[in-house]
């Protein structure tokens, strides 16, 4: 069975065959006996090395490219929908987001209509309404964080929710939809309340 994985020996993305073995009791070379159940691994057709399963369930180098450009997209929404809609800076700060993610192709009016099919999604929940999103964002936002943030260092974490706040800061000071949106991204992002604050005041202090 072949496909594609992160192998830890490259250090980069490789095609893997799935292996199955087990170990034996031998005598004059000749196998008499197994030793313990089956075991499956993984090896690298490159660099013939072998791996364990869980190798597989780290993304491989298109995927967490993919992920994090899903990712982006989000944020810009999500912070588009806690106030920035109105106002053209924000827009066109969250339409430079959206192209800088590799959605080179992504202009205001497909941002905007994404925005307005993802808000209008079902119910609103209480906590939902409070940041001014949609159950349809919030459902976006935490499916396209949450799974990327082990495969993150804090600093692009970090970075993600310095993407938002410069969308919030566009048409000036945070509003309080603002900061509860960006507390949000935080939180799927897995960053404790105070270096979210932390990040949000800094951002207020450098130059857009």
């Amino acid at each position: 069975m072949l496909g594609d994985f992160f192998c830890p020996g490259c250090g980069g993305d490789r095609n893997y065959r799935r292996q199955h073995g087990r170990r034996w009791l031998r005598l004059l070379d000749l196998p008499l006996l197994p030793l313990g159940p089956v075991l499956t691994s993984v090896q690298c057709t490159n660099c013939r090395g072998r791996y364990g399963l869980e190798c597989l369930e780290e993304p491989t180098c298109v995927r967490l490219t993919g992920m994090l450009r899903d990712a982006q997209y989000t944020v810009a929404l999500a912070m588009l929908a806690a106030g920035g809609a109105g106002s053209a800076a924000a827009r066109a700060e969250a339409c430079e987001l959206v192209r800088t993610a590799g959605f080179e192709d992504c202009g205001e009016m497909q941002v905007l209509a994404a925005l307005a099919a993802l808000s209008g999604y079902g119910e609103v929940s209480t906590a939902a309404a409070e940041l001014a999103l949609g159950t349809g964002l919030m459902v976006e936002l935490h499916a396209a964080l949450e799974p990327l943030a082990p495969h993150l260092a804090q600093q692009g974490r970090e970075r993600l929710v310095l993407q938002g706040a410069r969308i919030a800061l566009a048409d000036g000071r945070y509003q309080p939809a603002e900061r509860a949106a960006l507390a949000a991204v935080g939180c799927c992002l897995r960053l404790p309340d105070e270096v979210v604050t932390g990040l949000l005041q800094a951002a207020t202090r450098t130059s857009h």
